[in-house]
């Protein structure tokens, strides 16, 4: 290591320190700092040069006593027994965890071309995390950090198109601001009523004495409890509330509110803390987004009265996520939304082709599988379902299924979910049974199934109910749950197919894309986290279906640092948004829907995939570990 005559010395000139201080500023943190805290950095630090190949840093030299920034060029860690190598390259700071704790590195780094950098003390770097929380903030949660700044110019990007005001991700408890109009349950009908009319309100709260929440009347109440009945108005108001009530907390969100709304057909929800009632949410609170709305979809949906309709609605379903996209909306939530509308949307269809064919909804379950499963579809979809029958449904009845489901499957398909080329769908035969013959298949997967079997049958795993009777779902899902965690060699199979897929990393580190310039998102990405978490899920005997439930409860299962398990999902969700952001695009291939060109990419979202692909192999590491060996 040499130190040539164009170092960042203590004292630069002013010229130099405008140089260099643009050059820095185009990454994170410094972006994000202000420019004395930039020039501080740039005033304390030395410029070291490496040639292709010398050493940086290694575990033998002891604590880490600088942070080193990556000017220009590379530099490539290795660990004994990983998975592979990991690169740095210019804007990245490095080893952040080693340089915080004042330890040893756990890799050996080597500059793999001409590198510049820029080497920080760590007692400056301490003095300056104290004087800048962006730079103090960076060091304490990167991964976290990272996702916080794509997503702040994935909103910047979308802004102009956005629909809505209000973020989905606010809470309720500073949405619900107003103080709540309440009564005691013993006040009349005409009082309460009288309040809300000079009040101009459309609901009054009914409480007890301390506050908790006993009911609430609204004015869509009025009318079927009591304008018909008769109920005159000297009645208590306790006789005609609704109760029990849908409520939430004001940490809940506004999107939690909008799908509580959404599932239950309500338009009103209380918000209490610590058991008390603070304000109530509106279904006009929640939205601004002209005439697309989770409730005004999702009620069109559920009165669709054909197919025609419900083709129009799906096409809605997309335009509701790219204004979402316009609101900063998370993958998690976003993901969660669309499944959630075709939730809606299939059920409809199921209770239409039902009313047709003369099936009784009460004898089967019409099952989600896959990504809908784990209430993560993104927009390009094809669909994954399943049929469970009562073991008592007569054989006329179930001869009839055949044709029911496949009127189903090929209406999904009319509304723009297309046919799963892999023949997984309730038409199929292998994919309509009896609760017995269903719970006999899992059985002979988990204590018979060959890996290629397995490979196959991995999504039956994330199977959850979206229609008709869904205590048959929670039998199988009791029987599976319990039967999985006990055999270790479905779980070793399990782990030896996941490993079949492996995140896009060159030997060095680097991303490693096709001959296009491409990566495949969700192949090379997000199933890389879904199948692990469905290990991991499966070895604890956690019934939870969705990757990110999925990994918190096994993570903590595991023991593990919450640091470590949260990165994880950290990856997992910047990867699905970017996967939904490509679809959006008007610039995608049909063909390719989950492939992005790397070098399409700002420097931020590069850098966080590599490392989200980074962090899935760690994952990877993990599953090899504890279960492939």
């Amino acid at each position: 290591m040499v130190n040539p005559p164009d170092p960042a010395s203590s004292s630069p000139s002013h010229h130099l320190l405008a140089n260099l201080r643009q050059d820095l500023m185009r990454y994170a943190p410094f972006g994000q700092m202000a420019v004395h805290d930039v020039d501080y950095f740039l005033g304390h630090a030395a410029q070291q040069y490496y040639a292709p190949g010398e050493l940086v840093l290694a575990p033998q030299h002891g604590p880490v006593v600088e942070l080193l920034f990556i000017r220009q060029g590379a530099v490539t860690g290795e660990r004994s027994g990983t998975l592979g190598a990991f690169q740095y390259d210019a804007g990245d700071l490095f080893p952040v965890g080693a340089a915080m704790a004042s330890r040893a590195v756990t890799a050996t780094y080597k500059a793999t071309a001409d590198s510049f950098i820029l080497a920080l003390p760590r007692e400056s770097m301490l003095e300056l995390a104290t004087r800048s929380p962006a730079f103090s903030d960076f060091l304490n949660d990167r991964i976290q950090r990272f996702l916080a700044l794509s997503r702040q110019a994935l909103q910047a990007t979308y802004a102009s198109q956005a629909l809505a005001q209000q973020s989905l991700e606010k809470r309720l408890g500073d949405i619900a601001t107003k103080v709540p109009v309440t009564c005691l349950p013993t006040t009349s009908l005409r009082e309460a009523l009288t309040i809300m009319m000079q009040r101009r309100i459309g609901s009054i709260i009914v409480v007890d004495s301390a506050g908790a929440l006993l009911g609430i009347l609204t004015r869509y109440d009025i009318l079927g409890r009591v304008t018909l009945p008769g109920v005159p108005l000297d009645c208590p108001i306790r006789e005609v509330m609704v109760s029990p009530v849908l409520s939430l907390t004001d940490d809940h969100t506004a999107q939690d509110a909008a799908m509580l709304m959404s599932a239950n057909g309500i338009r009103h929800v209380p918000v209490t803390r610590s058991g008390q009632v603070i304000g109530v949410v509106s279904e006009r609170d929640l939205f601004a987004i002209q005439r697309l709305s989770l409730k005004q979809i999702s009620t069109a949906l559920r009165t669709a009265a054909d197919v025609g309709r419900l083709r129009t609605l799906a096409s809605d379903i997309r335009r509701f996520a790219h204004s979402l996209l316009a609101q900063g909306v998370q993958a998690r939530q976003l993901t969660n939304l669309i499944s959630h509308l075709n939730d809606v949307l299939a059920e409809r269809l199921v209770t239409l082709m039902a009313q047709r064919h003369g099936i009784a909804l009460q004898g089967i379950c019409w099952l989600a599988l896959g990504s809908e499963g784990r209430g993560e579809q993104t927009i390009a979809t094809d669909q994954d379902n399943a049929l469970i029958l009562d073991d008592a449904i007569s054989a006329s009845a179930q001869a009839a299924m055949p044709a029911f489901a496949l009127a189903v499957n090929a209406a999904l398909d009319e509304c723009g979910y297309p046919l799963c080329k892999g023949g997984i769908m309730a038409s199929e035969p292998a994919c309509c049974m009896t609760l017995s013959q269903w719970r006999q298949r899992f059985r002979d997967w988990i204590e018979h199934g060959a890996p290629e079997d397995l490979l196959n049958a991995s999504i039956f795993f994330d199977f959850r109910p979206v229609a008709g009777n869904a205590a048959l779902a929670q039998a199988l899902r009791d029987d599976v749950t319990s039967a999985a965690c006990s055999v270790p060699r479905f779980l070793q199979q399990l782990a030896l197919n996941a490993l079949t897929h492996t995140v896009p990393l060159s030997w060095v580190g680097g991303i490693a894309s096709d001959k296009d310039g491409q990566v495949d998102l969700k192949l090379q990405g997000t199933a890389v986290f879904v199948d692990a978490a469905r290990i991991f899920a499966l070895s604890r005997g956690t019934p939870h279906t969705g990757t990110r439930e999925r990994i918190q409860a096994a993570g903590t299962a595991m023991g593990l640092a919450p640091s470590e398990y949260e990165a994880w999902i950290g990856g997992f969700e910047f990867i699905q948004m970017l996967r939904l952001r490509v679809q959006l695009s008007a610039d995608t291939a049909p063909e390719r829907p989950n492939h992005v060109r790397v070098a399409d990419l700002n420097d931020i979202d590069r850098r966080i995939l590599k490392e989200s692909f980074r962090v899935g192999r760690a994952m990877q590491q993990r599953l090899q570990l504890d279960y492939a060996r």
